[in-house]
């Protein structure tokens, strides 16, 4: 299992002088922890700018510095070298990541001219048949798995979906699993159990909501609160077809601060798994 990945994130000497931010390289961090998590293997791209215009070169556009007959050439070099890689390896990439607003390797954004435009860079979009993802989005990864833990049922319930999402590379908080199970807990344990749950809220990158039942979890609803108002992205799953209005299945307080699905299938999908990602 492997990706192909912008040669930034790896060495970002490899970006145009003075663009590189503290973020970014937290998100490049983060990229390649979630690579090492699951043991992914980085397989970084070439890059068409260090080789056209040096390392240590001022940031531009593609009509600015590379829209040339050499340049296109050069692409067309590279392309070939990085096909016959996968040929080579007999499994194509996972996808390739890539770094939004390069003139070469952006996915969603691209500055072609001085003005950032949607769409690819002009190397990534010589491979419109792998899937492509943003860095940024990659590095999202870490998710809060929030719900019932009472019964029997709902732990085990639990454990298939932090086993769902795992399977498409998500890294999983499981309360249950860190102590919050047992109904003896002192004081003490109480307080450290709600300081240890609010900082790993502040610090994942999504929340996975388990909302069924004729009323959500209380401690759920606060978790999907807390994580709404930290700015976290959350998504719920309601498999209960019981609904309490004509257009409200559970609560309209947590449900217009989530994207609601129905089917624990559709939460991969709706966190960004980069196996799903269509192009």
């Amino acid at each position: 299992m492997y990706v192909l990945v912008a040669p930034c994130i790896l060495n970002p000497a490899c970006r145009a002088r003075g663009i590189t931010t503290d973020e970014d390289i937290r998100w490049f961090g983060r990229a390649v922890e979630r690579c090492r998590r699951f043991s992914i293997e980085m397989i970084p791209l070439p890059c068409p700018e260090t080789i056209y215009l040096g390392a240590d070169r001022p940031p531009g556009s593609f009509l600015e510095r590379l829209a040339t007959d050499e340049f296109a050439a050069l692409l067309d070099r590279l392309e070939a070298g990085v096909r016959a890689a996968i040929r080579e390896r007999g499994e194509p990439p996972i996808a390739i990541v890539g770094v939004d607003s390069s003139p070469t390797c952006g996915v969603n954004a691209t500055y072609y001219s001085s003005e950032k435009q949607p769409g690819r860079g002009v190397f990534l979009a010589r491979f419109p048949d792998i899937p492509a993802i943003d860095v940024k989005e990659f590095a999202r990864y870490r998710v809060y798995l929030a719900g019932p833990l009472f019964s029997e049922a709902e732990r085990a319930y639990n454990l298939a979906l932090r086993d769902l999402l795992e399977a498409h590379l998500f890294d999983v908080y499981l309360p249950q699993e860190v102590g919050d199970t047992s109904h003896t807990r002192c004081r003490e344990e109480h307080r450290a159990i709600f300081a240890q749950h609010t900082a790993v809220l502040r610090e994942i990158d999504a929340v996975v909501a388990v909302i069924d039942g004729a009323d959500a979890d209380s401690g759920t609803a606060w978790e999907m609160g807390y994580a709404y108002a930290l700015g976290k992205k959350v998504v719920a799953l309601r498999t209960d077809f019981r609904v309490v209005g004509h257009h409200e299945l559970v609560n309209l307080m947590l449900e217009e601060s989530a994207a609601v699905v129905t089917k624990k299938e559709d939460l991969p999908r709706a966190l960004g798994s980069p196996l799903l990602v269509s192009g």
